[in-house]
């Protein structure tokens, strides 16, 4: 049904009584002077002042949408969740609520967006929010994986693409990126964030934050505003396990867990999510200390702070409320502006602000934060910007779009291990088992956290492995066994596929369900069933390559760590099928590096590069008696942070610091020799490592400064050029303040944090 052509886009949308009625509201009239990019605060301070306590705490109240999708169950009065819409329908009329979150498209969004702008006494429209983690229909490479690419113009530009696709079915904000550092790979979380390193974290969180939120300003109808999360340390959980206790030290907080949150912030990030940890005792919900101290006062933050998943109604568990009371009183005085999901604030702030116990100044304060929020987003200046059922049909999964998933999933795979050259195996000639619970169907494809994609809608491996094979019929695929059951007759049938087969791929791993939040591991290996396929399939002799399924970093054993070759292939998206064959038969060479390190031993964790040297350091070789060193497994990774191979053959060689001396306030330029001396065109990520050797606090054995992605054709060479400031060298002293003293420091350019790669001694004077 198409609108007649006298009636407008936005009646049409809204209905004609809606246009008049906002057209006349005090909202819009209040507003009418706006551009729609920012607000003006003496228009926000008087609709402000025209809200009763219980308006404004419905403001500050955020819940999950009661839609549950479809016109027929919309249209039918006697279904549970229809009856569950009616109720929140009739919150939004009386005003109790300031937005919803995770609902189900633009339809959805247009019924509420109506109510609220036609029926409720202020006409204040709502706000849409929802997890759009690593795309929306479109589905991008999880974000551990894609910050593999080393690559920030990719994270921008798949960002945008969810963006995109997210704007047109009614999404203004957007609660991503996670920026949390995860350096305990048990912590299932791990995979909505960029790794263990606070420089690639960093580059990520700016990157992904410029691409939700675009460069027209926020008020662009494509434009959704970030939500950088979860302040903070939430990825250093004792144990690794989810929602548990942190303690850690100010400096490590401001080393490590804070500096993502600051690019995110330098990047305009519009809002910031409370964490569910406490943080040395005090939950991050409730922290002042945290939220207003550092985020407000020491930061100068203006924008939005929003809990996570009733995160204020978990105060009561942590010991540190007495009742949902005082949880809302501790977590509103704190500094948590707006309440997702508990119902706490509309429920106990206009009690508390008659009482006396919160100021109405407070109040005011978040309510404010709320309303300029929705003015930058242009909602009040038009409600339904977003909101265009024509654009949920056309911008969602287009050719383009799928063309970036698959180019970034592609980026995303690392190449662990490529014993005699394995890889690229041949397009035909050869005859292909394809072996595992991960060989073929629409399942664990678009990986953890991901709400509005489907695996019915993404590429199995083996429907991509015959798309870019030259003889599909070459490839025959058994599954072996499940993810963490056998199957009966399983294993016999995979060993006769092996037998009759030239080569054998094996997809084995982790289920999208083994990682995201509430998953932690224990033991973070292959599950026992899928090692006794492998060890089966490997006794037939026959080369193996193995492509992990997964959502972290792994310890691989037994016939999977002894395979010829290894590609980490992660939870890769729509596109995961087509994305890997075209790197397993060379139609694309790997280039992506590990963002987490691979242990030897689950019991290492947490591990990461950049630790401690410890005053009894082992020194490279055999394990010497009292020192650091475990007594079953070397104290290293496996495969650590920065490694991932190419189908090129790439040589360091040549450093060069000039007179490696830097000046305070002067730079040093360093320079290496990169050579392909293999047979295939490489792209290699040069990487720049720093140890401060002496200081009055002591430093990490290595830290990432710098890296370069340089692609190298075979028999070239290429010369990488880094520049060292005295400002990179920078670290927290003894009174927490920024300095670099003088001294001498070492200096890496490697293709890993633990490759010697070139390496030579500068001094700062």
């Amino acid at each position: 049904m198409r609108p007649p052509s006298s009636v407008s886009r936005r009646a049409w949308l809204m209905g004609a009584g809606a246009v008049v009625a906002w057209a006349s509201s005090p909202a819009r009239a209040l507003m009418a002077q706006m551009d729609g990019s920012a607000a003006a605060s003496t228009d926000l301070n008087a609709l402000i002042a025209r809200m009763t306590v219980e308006e404004k705490a419905g403001q500050v109240t955020l819940m999950a949408a009661a839609w549950a999708g479809g016109a027929a169950n919309a249209l039918n009065p006697t279904s549970p969740s229809r009856a569950s819409f009616r109720q929140q329908m009739d919150d939004v009329r009386r005003g109790h609520v300031g937005g919803v979150f995770n609902g189900n498209g633009a339809e959805m969004a247009r019924q509420m967006q109506t109510m609220a702008v036609e029926k409720s006494r202020l006409k204040i429209p709502l706000i849409f929010a929802a997890d759009v983690i690593h795309g929306f229909r479109t589905v991008f490479p999880m974000p551990l994986a894609e910050a593999g690419s080393f690559d920030p113009e990719l994270a921008e530009r798949t960002a945008r693409i969810a963006a995109i696709e997210a704007t047109a079915a009614g999404i203004d904000w957007n609660f991503a990126p996670m920026v949390d550092i995860a350096r305990d790979q048990r912590w299932g979380r791990g995979i909505e964030g960029a790794g263990e390193d606070v420089l690639l974290s960093r580059i990520m969180a700016d990157a992904r934050v410029r691409g939700f939120q675009g460069h027209a300003g926020l008020a662009a109808p494509d434009a959704m505003a970030a939500c950088a999360k979860h302040f903070a340390a939430y990825g250093a959980a004792e144990g690794g396990l989810d929602y548990n206790s942190v303690d850690v030290s100010e400096r490590t907080l401001r080393e490590v867990y804070f500096p993502p949150f600051q690019a995110a912030l330098d990047a305009q990030a519009a809002t910031i999510m409370a964490s569910f940890n406490e943080l040395s005792g005090v939950p991050a919900t409730a922290n002042h200390w945290l939220l207003s101290d550092v985020l407000r006062d020491e930061w100068h933050f203006d924008g939005l702070v929003v809990s996570d998943y009733t995160g204020d109604m978990e105060l009561i568990a942590h010991g540190f409320a007495a009742d949902a009371r005082e949880a809302t009183k501790l977590a509103f005085l704190a500094g948590v502006d707006m309440s997702m999901q508990s119902g706490f604030y509309m429920e106990h702030l206009p009690d508390l602000v008659k009482s006396g116990e919160v100021p109405m100044a407070r109040l005011d304060q978040a309510v404010r934060r709320v309303l300029a929020l929705k003015a930058k987003l242009g909602l009040f200046d038009d409600p339904f910007r977003r909101i265009d059922p024509s654009r949920e049909k056309t911008l969602v999964r287009t050719p383009a779009h799928l063309e970036v998933a698959r180019d970034a999933a592609r980026r995303s795979i690392v190449l662990l291990k490529n014993e005699d050259d394995l890889l690229p195996l041949p397009r035909q000639g050869k005859t292909i088992a394809l072996i595992g619970p991960f060989a073929q169907g629409q399942r664990d494809l678009v990986g953890p956290w991901n709400v509005y994609g489907t695996d019915a809608d993404a590429i199995d491996l083996l429907t991509g492995m015959r798309a870019v094979a030259a003889d599909p019929d070459a490839i025959v695929a058994v599954d072996g066994s499940g993810v963490d059951k056998p199957i009966r007759g399983g294993i016999e049938a995979a060993v006769a596929a092996a037998q009759a087969a030239d080569i054998v791929v094996l997809a084995v791993g982790e289920s999208q369900t083994m990682s995201g939040e509430a998953q932690s591991r224990t033991d973070i290996v292959i599950p026992a069933p899928q090692m006794a396929l492998a060890g089966a399939v490997a006794a037939t002799g026959k080369p193996m390559v193995v492509l992990l399924r997964h959502g972290r970093a792994l310890a691989l054993h037994g016939a999977v760590k002894d395979a010829q070759a290894i590609l980490a292939t992660w939870f890769l998206g729509s596109m995961s099928g087509m994305a890997t064959a075209d790197i397993l038969f060379g139609l694309a060479s790997p280039s992506a590096r590990l963002p987490c390190s691979f242990p030897y031993e689950s019991g290492q964790e947490p591990l990461y590069y950049a630790h401690k040297n410890t005053g009894r350091p082992n020194p490279p070789g055999p394990r010497v008696a009292y020192k650091a060193h475990y007594r079953d497994a070397p104290n290293a990774a496996l495969y650590p942070f920065g490694h991932g191979l190419t189908y090129g053959e790439i040589v360091y060689s040549a450093i060069d610091m000039g007179t490696g001396r830097l000046s305070a306030g002067g730079e040093l330029t360093v320079t290496a020799t990169l050579r392909n001396s293999g047979r295939h065109e490489a792209t290699e990520v040069a990487q720049l490592y720093v140890q401060d050797i002496t200081a009055s606090i002591t430093r990490p054995v290595r830290e990432l400064k710098a890296f370069q992605r340089v692609t190298i054709k075979p028999g070239e060479s290429r010369e990488v050029r880094f520049t060292i400031r005295r400002e990179e060298l920078l670290f927290l002293g003894q009174d927490m303040q920024p300095t670099v003293e003088p001294g001498k420091f070492r200096l890496w350019i490697a293709p890993s944090a633990q490759a010697e790669g070139v390496s030579d001694i500068f001094t700062l004077a």
